[in-house]
């Protein structure tokens, strides 16, 4: 039966796997089997987790890549595909949450709306789009988008980064509706609040947040991987649009995407 989550032999393209979640999602599906192209801006980051992959015993390539970018973006599949032979599962898992966001909607600038929606949003269409055909032609394929909690509950002042979490939750349906067909499947991952290196785990802001999830605590980086595998292997090969919230309970009954509920006592 575990046989199924083996990634052995399969080729993983996946944006944003330098740092934080794609960090972790990149070496569980690495230790699962398969082979790495880690696509981003900065070259350290990724080339440090392709060094990483490698110490596993796997194949892995760091891919300079700008993914709001088009032309960089066809760049990086012709490369993938002249050097692995194939594209078996592609993970769209690039994001940015702005350091001049949260503030109100009349101090948003084009530039930071721009921004914020070809990263969140366009760039997981760029990637899919490039690669679809490919998995076409071959009549398999897998495709996991990552949102986040705010993409089903928006959030406050935090426009750009709901909008387009949002938009990921709909072009992740409308793909799996419309590539179905082809053989290729399109779900989605939901993570709540995870800390990662960037947002300091152990920052008092973390633990206040933890105590209104309601399992009581934020998540761990870690534990993204095993996820990304199972929606990477042939253990998933029947599920199609469907969205996996990893998120301690926070979307099932939180009143925020974090799971922010506070306990009110009732006089009933």
């Amino acid at each position: 039966m575990l046989e199924a989550l083996s990634l052995n032999g399969k080729t993983v393209v996946i944006t944003g796997g330098g740092t934080g979640l794609g960090k972790e999602m990149t070496l569980a599906m690495a230790r699962a089997g398969a082979d790495l192209v880690i696509a981003a801006r900065r070259l350290a980051p990724i080339e440090e987790v392709a060094q990483q992959v490698r110490a596993i015993g796997r194949k892995a390539e760091a891919v300079t890549t700008d993914a709001t970018d088009t032309e960089s973006v066809r760049l990086l599949f012709e490369h993938v595909i002249k050097e692995f032979g194939r594209v078996d599962i592609l993970f769209n898992n690039a994001g940015i949450v702005r350091e001049d966001s949260p503030k109100p909607i009349w101090e948003i600038t084009d530039e930071s709306w721009k921004i914020g929606i070809d990263v969140n949003l366009s760039t997981a269409f760029y990637c899919s789009r490039a690669i679809s055909q490919h998995m076409a032609d071959r009549g398999s394929g897998k495709i996991v988008n990552v949102s986040s909690g705010y993409g089903f509950r928006g959030g406050r002042d935090n426009y750009m980064y709901a909008a387009g979490k949002g938009g990921i939750v709909n072009l992740t349906r409308a793909m799996a509706t419309s590539l179905g067909k082809y053989g290729i499947t399109t779900n989605c991952i939901v993570p709540g609040f995870i800390p990662t290196e960037i947002t300091d785990p152990d920052s008092e802001r973390s633990r206040q947040r933890g105590r209104f999830i309601p399992i009581g605590r934020t998540g761990v980086p870690r534990e993204m991987g095993p996820l990304a595998v199972f929606l990477a292997s042939s253990a998933s090969d029947y599920m199609n649009g469907e969205f996996l919230a990893i998120d301690g309970g926070g979307l099932a009954g939180g009143i925020a995407p974090t799971g922010h509920a506070p306990e009110i006592p009732l006089n009933i």
